[in-house]
């Protein structure tokens, strides 16, 4: 999915917008977790980042776009990626959900549901810039350390759930991030009201 950048957040009060960008990130990443390995949809992500009025780094949560994917080997089943509330671009940490659809699940079927699964993202490489204009940087990274807990609220058939996908799954687990993000800096945006 692209959004370009209509989901730009608003930036924190006394923020410069020249030294402040929203960059839109997609990814194509691969999740094993328990038994299965899937190859999710593209997400794309949006936040900002600059300098605070303090001196520190600051970053701003803007949206996610996600859709299903086919669970390979679960017939009936799909997986959607969705925030999980956490997100530190800077460290490569954030959280996320998974949500499980199926005909006879509950809709609050979520891999996540009441703890999101945490990511620290590690790079494969070195980032390559693919284009200077405008700014297109494609980058890697996995992370091969998270724990995967069982799918929640899902029903009656929650144990067949958690049994056909290994889960819970304390080990084993990994995520492979192949992704490009542009950027503009926020004096080069449609006007934003400042939060």
């Amino acid at each position: 999915p692209t959004t370009g950048f209509r989901d730009c957040p608003p930036l924190p009060a006394g923020a410069d917008p020249a030294r402040w960008r929203c960059e839109v990130h997609t990814a194509a990443p691969v999740l094993t977790i328990g038994k299965v390995t899937v190859r999710l949809a593209p997400i794309t992500m949006t936040h900002a980042e600059g300098p605070l009025p303090d001196g520190g780094d600051g970053q701003v949560w803007g949206a996610m776009h996600s859709t299903p994917t086919a669970v390979p080997g679960v017939r009936g089943l799909a997986i959607q990626p969705e925030y999980g509330g956490r997100s530190d671009f800077y460290t490569g940490t954030f959280s996320l959900r998974f949500r499980l659809l199926g005909r006879q699940l509950a809709p609050g079927c979520t891999i996540g549901a009441t703890a999101p699964v945490d990511f620290r993202l590690k790079r494969s490489g070195p980032s390559t810039w693919v284009s200077q204009d405008p700014p297109l940087i494609e980058f890697s990274a996995y992370d091969d350390t998270f724990a995967a807990p069982a799918a929640e609220r899902c029903g009656p058939l929650a144990p067949l759930v958690n049994h056909r996908l290994g889960l819970p799954a304390a080990e084993g687990n990994l995520m492979t991030y192949d992704a490009s993000y542009t950027f503009k800096t926020y004096d080069r945006l449609p006007r934003i009201p400042a939060r």
